[in-house]
């Protein structure tokens, strides 16, 4: 799936370095934060297979990634960073800061 010409985004996130880990992949999730905003998501279910299941498995690999980047580039456990981002993802799922648009 494409999202439109490369670079048109500042700030994207240079890859170059994880090219060997992505041999084979499809890309199936972007995202995008505004500063104390919303999230932008684009997500292509094809890239993952029919069952939505697989989505939440590929989240919740997200989230440990998550954690352990958050843990080196901050310096706090990577415990303390998963228990921090599951308590976002608790927050929002019970009362939600924003429900999204679609996309066309």
């Amino acid at each position: 799936m494409s999202f439109g010409r490369k670079g048109v985004v500042t700030d994207e996130l240079d890859i170059s370095s994880a090219a060997h880990l992505l041999q084979g992949s499809r890309e199936f999730l972007r995202m995008w934060a505004k500063p104390g905003g919303p999230a932008t998501c684009l997500v292509d279910p094809a890239a993952l297979g029919a069952d939505p299941a697989l989505f939440g498995i590929a989240l919740v690999d997200c989230v440990r990634h998550g954690a352990r980047a958050w843990a080196n580039a901050t310096g706090i456990s990577e415990a303390e960073a998963l228990d921090r981002i599951w308590f976002g993802v608790d927050a929002e799922r019970q009362s939600p800061t924003d429900l999204g648009k679609e996309v066309h």
